[in-house]
């Protein structure tokens, strides 16, 4: 970590003298990293007003799901869902991020059925009953970014597609019962897959949560498969995505090779996603947007 004197002022721009802030913070840092701990560096860490930003941003990408889910229904096509996000998003003052990042097309990821992710919406897609469908929204504003997603069931959906998508969402459930400060990033994997295993559906490896809120994708990696007490120290200023992708199949997946994006199931099984993002806090976990 940067040297800084303990009469300086401190790295997390509070404008107090470094001795009155994180000097105790960033000693305790460096005797856990001493014992071979993996410890988060400080560009990993928020600030209160960065902390504050990502909030605001929080606050709309919820509301923007929330109108998702007055919205949807049979009938509507991927495009119209598109259109209510983007629109809804501008209008308060936002930005969708997921509008041509990295060349995405569209202003948010609509995944139907055996699409794990990154689905691309589309005036072709029309949600038919018994459908299941992720909405992956994520927001800027002001410079910062929040990130979440729902599952919604299309009418009357099948007995096995609606255990899916509630043992996705008890999973999250878990993970976020299991997220405290100074625990470990394994703590989230180890709960998601015994969880998930348990009820014989598979959780991808490859594909997971991610740090969120200065940028749309930022590091930790958080992997959904895990082993209790490894991984990175969940240090309090960490914001980070907890976003298990379950399959009712396999794991195996494979990505469009025309659009170069949307990723679907191996098998043509079922999939489902829920993701929140949060915030480690001294007392426990905080969420930023769900």
């Amino acid at each position: 970590m940067h040297k800084i004197g303990r009469n300086d002022l401190c790295w997390c721009g509070s404008g107090k003298k470094y001795k009155l802030c994180h000097a105790v913070f960033d000693d305790k840092l460096a005797q856990l990293k001493a014992k071979g701990e993996q410890v988060p560096s400080h560009t990993l860490l928020k600030t209160k007003e960065q902390l504050e930003g990502i909030r605001k941003a929080g606050k709309l990408n919820t509301e923007i799901l929330d109108m998702v889910a007055e919205k949807i229904h049979a009938g509507m096509s991927t495009e119209e869902i598109n259109t209510l996000v983007h629109e809804y998003t501008i209008a308060h003052g936002g930005i969708p991020a997921p509008l041509n990042y990295c060349g995405f097309p569209k202003s948010v990821c609509t995944s139907i059925n055996d699409v794990i992710c990154h689905g691309i919406p589309s005036a072709d897609d029309v949600l038919q009953d018994g459908d299941i469908i992720n909405v992956d929204v994520t927001t800027i504003l002001d410079g910062y970014y929040a990130d979440a997603s729902r599952m919604f069931c299309i009418g009357k959906v099948s007995e096995d597609a609606k255990k899916l998508v509630e043992v996705t969402k008890e999973a999250v459930d878990l993970a976020l019962a299991a997220t405290k400060p100074w625990g470990h990033l394994g703590d989230i994997g180890e709960v998601i897959s015994k969880h998930v295993y348990a009820h014989g559906y598979t959780v991808l490896h490859d594909i997971g949560g991610h740090g969120v809120g200065n940028g749309f994708h930022e590091d930790p990696y958080v992997c959904h498969i895990g082993k209790k007490g490894s991984g990175m120290l969940l240090v309090p200023g960490m914001v980070f995505t907890i976003e298990p992708m379950v399959n009712m199949g396999e794991e195996d997946f494979y990505q469009d090779a025309e659009n170069g994006w949307t990723i679907y199931t191996e098998d043509g099984s079922l999939s489902a996603q829920w993701e929140y993002t949060v915030a480690i806090t001294e007392d426990g976990v905080e969420i930023i947007t769900h």
